[in-house]
């Protein structure tokens, strides 16, 4: 019996957000809304979004001894996130600038602060964690020797899924581990590291090929994709809903994703509900201020709870 339906091992940021009519050319400067200060870094944002459907979860993460910190600690323990895994101290709390233009796309930049001092040492004294937890997810806003260590540490059946975001290649011990990858076609050319075909079948056969057992690939508009070493490739259509602020979407994405895995769901039906979720999230601004309830999930577009 797990103590926890998901750890997410991961990033945990302040976000410091400003509406923008256009982004500013090399050597403009533009004019914005009022700044905004929101939790937010993937990892802290997946145990919100998960916690928040429902899910039991916790979080593995750094932040700094100051204001941003304690911003995401609080936010964490609103929304039901165990955070006896949250590490405290370091460095300054890890930053996200992030503009957002009024289609609801956004741009990131990420000073990791705190969370480039999650070591593959904190990882290991976190056993129990792992052993307690039925599914842990991670990002890449955290050092790669920490992420490798976490697929070292996972319990004898548990599932590992990740995002790996921002891109980079990986070692063949992480790509192994994961059940799904989940990427994005950017992500996805990145970690071939060679010429992809047109199509998300190909690319998604290129990702397997390196060793994962499954994979996800999101698709925006279009949806997303999945693909397993032994079965076949699968479009899951998305939720057609009003755009308001996309921050944070692919991370609710994936943490609804994980949970419903860890409930036994096959990857597509489990990959639907995440469209689901990720839709909701989009029609509210900011990221975890921005999640769903399980109950708001099953009256999108008059959908039945899956």
């Amino acid at each position: 019996m797990y103590d926890y339906d998901l750890l997410v091992v991961g990033s945990a940021n302040a976000d410091l957000v400003i509406g923008v009519e256009r982004r500013p050319a090399a050597g403009e400067t533009v004019l914005g809304s009022d700044l905004a200060v929101h939790p937010g870094g993937k990892g802290a944002n997946q145990a919100v979004a998960a916690a928040r459907l429902g899910a039991r979860t916790a979080l593995l993460a750094r932040v700094g001894d100051d204001a941003h910190g304690r911003l995401l600690l609080d936010s964490q323990r609103a929304a039901g996130v165990d955070t006896v895994g949250v590490l405290v101290g370091g460095a300054p709390t890890g930053v996200a600038l992030i503009t957002v233009d009024p289609s609801g796309d956004n741009s990131i930049v990420v000073s990791p602060g705190a969370n480039g001092r999650l070591t593959p040492e904190d990882v290991s004294a976190a056993g129990s964690l792992f052993q307690a937890s039925r599914v842990v997810s991670a990002q890449l806003e955290i050092p790669l020797e920490t992420v490798v260590e976490t697929v070292r540490n996972l319990a004898a059946d548990g599932r590992f899924v990740l995002n790996p975001s921002p891109p980079r290649p990986l070692p063949r011990e992480v790509l192994a581990a994961c059940d799904p990858l989940i990427v994005n076609e950017h992500e996805a050319r990145v970690i071939v590291g060679t010429a992809l075909g047109d199509s998300p079948e190909d690319w998604a056969t290129a990702l397997l090929a390196l060793g994962p057992r499954s994979v996800v690939i999101t698709l925006g508009a279009g949806g997303a994709l999945v693909a397993e070493r032994a079965g076949a490739r699968v479009r899951v259509p998305s939720v057609k809903v009003e755009a308001v602020d996309t921050t944070g979407a692919g991370d609710a994405f994936t943490a609804a994703l994980a949970w419903r895995l860890g409930l036994g769901e096959p990857l597509a039906k489990a990959a639907g509900y995440a469209a689901r979720v990720g839709a909701a999230a989009v029609t509210r601004p900011g990221a975890q201020e921005s999640f769903p309830t399980a109950e708001e999930v099953a009256s999108l577009c008059g959908s039945p709870e899956f």
